[in-house]
């Protein structure tokens, strides 16, 4: 691990299963700044919501539970399901919701030395002034070949074309949500890992923001 030499807040965007969240922390332990994957907020909001018996539409309901999350207590086995994904694209797409988890996420970011944050609207909307801003896609197929993988990984029953569905239902939710949509930046850096191995996609992560940082 190499330490930071000042405080850098680093914005990690992109869509499901592009490698987002793989670079993110590796670039915190690189830079010697914490990690936060912003997803895992609504993902654990959903999964609150399933558990309680309340439908993720309900925006009443997903506010007051972002209102109360306990981000200290989320089960990351249960955020990873394949069902707690789909509900979080449901659940994130309530304006109250992100404006209740938008404090939690720019509190992380302006902690002392910096941060590494990934989602959908880094760059964009919670770190707009991040000192780096990359935006990590892949296409389509490589990204349900991985996400199936993942989710096979840890025990799931699920076909390639159920997790494509699923995959492009998630990305036409997060385009076209009224509130924080997903976009790239304009001015971040774009990195397209469909052909390239975990350690390629990183070592290249790593280049642009160094040479970003110069």
């Amino acid at each position: 691990m190499v330490g930071s030499p000042r405080s850098v807040i680093i914005a990690v965007d992109g869509p499901l299963a592009s490698g987002k969240g793989t670079i993110a922390r590796a670039l915190g332990a690189r830079f010697g700044v914490p990690h936060l994957d912003t997803g895992a907020l609504y993902r654990a909001v959903a999964v609150a919501m399933i558990e309680k018996g309340l439908p993720p539409e309900d925006a009443d309901a997903a506010e007051e539970v972002a209102r109360t999350l306990d981000v200290n207590a989320i089960d990351e086995g249960k955020i990873r399901t394949a069902g707690a994904g789909v509900a979080a694209s449901v659940v994130s797409a309530h304006p109250r919701v992100r404006a209740a988890l938008l404090d939690v996420q720019r509190i992380f970011a302006t902690q002392p030395g910096g941060a590494v944050l990934d989602g959908r609207d880094i760059g964009t909307v919670i770190c707009p002034d991040a000192d780096v801003k990359l935006f990590v896609t892949a296409d389509e197929e490589s990204r349900a070949w991985r996400r199936r993988a993942e989710l096979v990984n840890r025990g799931e029953d699920i076909s390639f074309e159920q997790v494509l569905g699923q995959l492009r239902q998630r990305d036409a939710r997060d385009a076209s949500r009224a509130d924080a949509p997903m976009l790239k930046a304009e001015d971040a850096l774009e990195l397209d890992t469909s052909e390239m191995s975990v350690d390629e996609a990183v070592r290249e992560a790593i280049r642009l923001v160094e040479q970003k940082l110069g």
